[in-house]
């Protein structure tokens, strides 16, 4: 029988009243008496945190992990990979950054100073600054939704109706000041939190208007006032503009700073009879809606001087002056964004040093390592994301890296490649060069990430890339690479062509590092061949163990005592360039690690040692690269024999590092177009 479409309809709404938790919601809009909130405190004091203290907790919720890099210790903070939305705002790569801006929020919570500045994150365009705020904002209205960051307000209960506190302030606030400091004091005994809690400032001008009124009506029964009123659940949000505010410079002409404090509600003079009265005036300004929470500032510094001066009070005394009313006071955190030229014109202007003196600047540099730049790219052009097209390998790495490259100081150390200490800054190992080497390379340029290449650019580029590819093609290293060189000459960041030229030169780096990662990517392919490995393994421990025990080796086919292989020792260990004086010194460190596993109960394969089994593989390309014929793939003549064997290195291809048929063929064909003009390093 045919379903419906009153079937189906009530089909899709079933779906949705699973999703939806009647018990949850009610707990979100819990309301309740004073007194009542008054027990919710006692169980739980850190309902009554304050905004700077509400972030940090927020943050350290999602868990740290500490890790040592460059003899550095570092944090990552979890909830900077975005868990709130999968992490599609995930910042990689950026852990001095963002703990800088996590200890000042520390520092904030325990009350030691800079709770009254302006956190600044400063950097070049597309250094993930306001992604940084965004995520503070999400994070911040997400966490307002769980019982760990519950917070709450209070609204009016009047004869005609009822009105809610514009500011939505904490309800200790109605709490005389001297019980209120008692009250405080009395939960911190309970040393629920690290810090100490604390409920600083006064009532809005409209919740003081009205219990001032209650309580001349009462005689001063600040009781009977509490009838009146009604203690509810506030939950943040920044599309109803409660708790978390934005703010966008606009032009100058057009600015006003009732924008951040409110302004008088005109409509409403004639009923209430002045525009100094609370109930005439719209608390809706920026600072207003961001009380209990968060305000950005969008690239702060292209504010109007006049906006400038509310934030100088709004920071250090955590205050704003709405018109016609007196200073008011506001809890929340203040971070705002710009970038280097923005900032170098506020360090220039002697008359904004009261506003540089009142700001915290946490620098906010471009990615350095490799891993991160090539996750960044991976998050937006991964196979999750593109659809019905292929990206080849190392496409979006040989992107990474030169954006990368573009980013870094040329080293001073003569024997230093920029890309040798690319490889450096990701973690791979270098002879001669340690932990300390590499503190010592990041200490000389401390301005590294400051300039270069943006991300935003990349990502353009591989869009434009995938775009001319027809449905089911496939993106490859060069189309990538052709893109980004076309674009430099209209990009509109680059300053000259001095540097312009740099940068096409360290594609030019890139196209050489990405010919070596797929000459040794085919090499692998092609000698694959494990029990082939694994002979000339056994075969060459086999002489090195005679070599080092001054002992002869017995000939496998003939049975009789021989002299070691000097000449398949050489052959093996000249592929990783171990020099004739120092083979001794190799064949030694080998038979070493061997007794080493050994007495752990481990063996010893030709995979425990990196080096060796690079070794191993080249010789073995190296004998059967002559028997494959790759070279002939650019001749276009090719027998039924070689293009057996091309098909099996094609399938490895695939397999075992992500080809897809075209891209293992375009691959081969390069590689087979190396070998062809003799520039490949054996």
């Amino acid at each position: 029988m045919a379903t419906t479409d009153a079937e189906r309809a009530n089909s899709l709404l079933s779906i949705v009243d699973k999703t939806i938790d009647l018990q949850a919601y009610q707990e979100l809009h819990w309301e309740g008496t004073f007194e009542e909130y008054l027990q919710t405190v006692l169980d739980s004091p850190r309902v009554v945190r304050n905004a700077f203290q509400r972030i940090y907790d927020m943050i350290l919720s999602y868990g740290v992990e500490e890790y040592t890099e460059h003899r550095r210790q570092l944090v990552r903070y979890r909830f900077f990979r975005d868990p709130m939305a999968n992490g599609r705002d995930s910042i990689f790569g950026l852990e001095p950054s963002l703990m800088e801006l996590v200890h000042c929020l520390k520092a904030a919570a325990h009350g030691y100073g800079t709770d009254r500045r302006i956190l600044l994150l400063h950097g070049p365009v597309g250094s993930s600054k306001s992604t940084i705020a965004r995520l503070m904002k999400k994070g911040l209205e997400a966490y307002s939704r769980t019982k760990e960051g519950a917070l709450y307000t209070f609204e009016w209960l009047t004869d005609d109706e009822t009105l809610e506190c514009p500011m939505r302030e904490e309800p200790l606030r109605l709490v005389p000041f001297e019980a209120r400091e008692a009250i405080v004091k009395e939960l911190n005994k309970k040393k629920a939190t690290d810090y100490e809690i604390r409920v600083d400032g006064d009532l809005c001008p409209f919740c003081r208007k009205n219990a001032n009124e209650f309580m001349k009506r009462y005689r001063g029964d600040w009781h009977k006032l509490m009838k009146h009123i009604r203690v509810k659940r506030l939950l943040l949000s920044e599309k109803d503009r409660v708790g978390i505010g934005t703010f966008q410079p606009k032009d100058e002409k057009n600015q006003d700073s009732t924008e951040l404090t409110g302004d008088i509600n005109y409509r409403k003079i004639a009923q209430y009879g002045s525009d100094s009265d609370p109930r005439a005036f719209n608390f809706d300004g920026e600072f207003n809606v961001a009380n209990r929470g968060i305000i950005e500032f969008i690239e702060v510094l292209k504010l109007d001087v006049a906006f400038l001066y509310d934030l100088l009070g709004a920071s250090q005394e955590h205050v704003i002056k709405p018109k016609k009313f007196a200073q008011t006071d506001i809890d929340e955190v203040i971070i705002g964004h710009t970038n280097e030229p923005e900032y170098k014109r506020l360090q220039n202007n002697e008359l904004m040093e009261a506003f540089r003196d009142r700001t915290l600047k946490i620098d906010v540099p471009y990615n350095l390592k490799l891993d991160h730049e090539i996750k960044i790219y991976e998050r937006d052009y991964g196979r999750d994301r593109v659809k019905g097209k292929h990206v080849a390998p190392h496409t979006l790495e040989i992107c990474a890296m030169w954006a990368i490259l573009s980013r870094l100081e040329d080293p001073k150390k003569q024997n230093l490649t920029p890309m040798q200490k690319l490889k450096l800054y990701n973690g791979k190992s270098l002879p001669s060069y340690t932990e300390d080497n590499i503190k010592e390379l990041m200490e000389e340029a401390p301005r590294e990430g400051m300039t270069g290449i943006s991300p935003r650019y990349i990502q353009d580029k591989i869009s434009n890339a995938l775009v001319k590819v027809e449905e089911g093609g496939c993106v490859n290293p060069f189309m990538a690479l052709n893109e980004l060189e076309s674009g430099l000459s209209g990009h509109s960041l680059i300053t000259g062509d001095e540097q312009r030229e740099r940068f096409k030169k360290k594609l030019a780096d890139v196209k050489q590092e990405y010919e070596d990662i797929v000459k040794n990517e085919v090499q692998r392919a092609i000698c694959a061949d494990e029990e082939a490995i694994a002979r000339l393994f056994a075969n060459y421990i086999d002489n090195v163990k005679a070599y080092t025990q001054k002992e002869k080796v017995k000939n496998r086919y003939t049975g009789q005592d021989e002299e070691p292989d000097e000449r398949l020792m050489r052959s093996i260990e000249e592929k990783i360039d171990v020099p004739e004086n120092r083979k001794d010194d190799f064949r030694r460190e080998i038979m070493n690690y061997i007794g080493a596993l050994a007495i752990e109960g481990k063996k010893f394969d030709y995979k425990s040692n990196e080096r060796l089994q690079k070794a191993l593989e080249l010789k073995l390309f190296e004998d059967q690269k002559d028997t494959i014929k790759l070279t002939s793939l650019v001749s276009n003549v090719v027998d039924k024999e070689t293009q057996e064997k091309i098909d099996i290195v094609k399938s490895r291809l695939i397999k075992s590092y992500s080809y897809c048929d075209t891209c293992s063929s375009d691959v081969l064909s390069y590689v087979a177009s190396i070998f062809a003009r003799g520039s490949s390093k054996e």
